[in-house]
């Protein structure tokens, strides 16, 4: 059924897998932020890329999602002074929260999940 041109190639359990954890490393963020944010699927992503083009697709979005939370995150930081900030970080955190275990399940079950509202800066 893959031999087909053009059709998509099912990802391996180990692709999944990797993939899953790409979207689920970030959540370290909540630990240490920043580094766990962004680091900890940024090494799946390259020691992965190569091998597993499903682990190189996914952790790419998992990147550009993380970084923008973070951009997220700072504009909220800056607007805490006029008093809207703390919601808007409440939100930005439940956001990043919901959405990456949502990505992590779409992976975990061999589908090609893209966030919304991001910016692709790794293509």
């Amino acid at each position: 059924m893959n031999d087909v041109i053009g059709s998509p190639q099912v990802p391996s359990r180990d692709e999944r897998t990797w993939a899953m954890l790409c979207h689920l490393s970030s959540l370290l963020g909540f630990i240490f932020p920043v580094i766990g944010q962004v680091v900890a699927p940024l090494v799946i992503w390259l020691i992965k890329k190569e091998d597993m083009p499903f682990v190189d697709d996914q952790g790419k979005e998992s990147i550009n999602f993380q970084i923008s939370i973070l951009i997220y995150a700072f504009i909220s930081f800056l607007l805490v002074f006029l008093g809207v900030g703390i919601l808007l970080l409440m939100f930005v955190g439940f956001v990043q929260f919901v959405m990456t275990i949502v990505a992590s399940i779409s992976a975990n079950d061999g589908k090609q999940y893209r966030y919304p509202y991001i910016f692709r800066l790794i293509k």
